[in-house]
């Protein structure tokens, strides 16, 4: 395998020439299905080529490496790990995402968590995402490990999201972690059943959700289901504007708002002069006109 440490001394670096040149054969080959892919230098000068200056010829290896899949994968891990150019590194973690090969999760995971250029780390927890369900278990242990980063634990959030229905066998499981962050990354990923697919199990989780013992949790749960716009929730959200923490009652007045359900209103404006909070006060005002509008134009249509 190629030291990506001293490319300049293994005869991987190209003029622009030379880099066009190659770049149109390969995708010839590549197009007449003849690209040999055990020509090991070759497929290294064309891992090499995703540092050029030129955003298309980048777009033009990574999609010609996407098309010949597994064989590239080593080289394309090999770069990622050890390469000193970070465009290379982010290059080759897109790359990957075209192959989406599960025996790449191990060193994915690695650039997420230690690689120092945060593009990497974007561009590595997007292939894991696009990996799908194989990625899932250690997308958990991501989010549940207290001395990672934040912005780590948000990535990965994210890939789980972004994989949803796919990994349902998971999620249902999870939703009764003993991690808060754990519970909250499902409550986000199970909004994505509960849009896609109408499935009952989903929306009756993330109701159960709101009861949480966990505020974090509660909150997802509640901005979820407002974005959902699931009216059959409303007696459920009301019940938060009860609890004795702040970002609970804001997110249950939020959520309230979007769904724009009539029968929330009295419980709405009872609540508003008995809460402490000026911030949430103005909330809770945003959400009852906000309803009251929405009765107004329904009473126009109507005329």
């Amino acid at each position: 395998m190629v030291n990506f440490n001293n490319q300049t001394t293994n005869g991987l670096k190209l003029s622009q020439e030379e880099t066009d040149v190659l770049l149109a054969a390969v995708r010839a080959e590549v197009a007449e299905q003849i690209f040999d892919s055990s020509d090991t230098h070759r497929l290294q000068q064309m891992v090499e080529c995703l540092g050029d200056s030129r955003g298309m010829v980048r777009l033009g290896f990574a999609d010609t490496l996407g098309k010949i899949g597994t064989p590239a994968t080593p080289f394309l891990v090999e770069a990622l790990a050890h390469h000193s150019d970070p465009v290379v590194r982010r290059a080759a973690a897109k790359t990957l995402t075209l192959i989406a090969d599960p025996a790449t999760i191990s060193p994915l995971v690695n650039a997420l968590l230690h690689d120092e250029d945060t593009v990497v780390h974007g561009s590595a927890v997007g292939a894991l995402a696009r990996i799908g369900a194989a990625a899932v278990p250690v997308l958990l242990e991501i989010i549940a490990a207290p001395e990672l980063r934040e912005t780590t634990k948000g990535h990965a959030a994210w890939a789980l999201a972004f994989i949803g229905p796919e990994a349902k066998e998971y999620l249902y499981q999870e939703i009764t972690s003993e991690t808060a962050a754990v519970r909250a990354a499902v409550v986000g990923a199970i909004a994505k059943i509960a849009q896609d697919e109408k499935e009952e199990q989903a929306f009756n989780v993330l109701i159960n959700a709101l009861t949480d013992d966990e505020a974090m949790v509660r909150i997802e749960a509640a901005a979820v289901l407002g974005n959902l716009a699931y009216a059959s929730t409303t007696s459920h959200l009301l019940k938060l504007l009860a609890y004795s923490d702040g970002e609970s009652r804001k997110a249950g007045a939020l959520a309230l708002m979007k769904i724009g359900d009539r029968s929330a209103l009295p419980a709405l404006q009872a609540i508003l002069p008995q809460e402490s909070d000026p911030a949430i006060q103005q909330v809770i005002k945003l959400a009852i006109s906000q309803i009251e509008r929405k009765l107004d134009q329904d009473e126009d249509d109507w005329e």
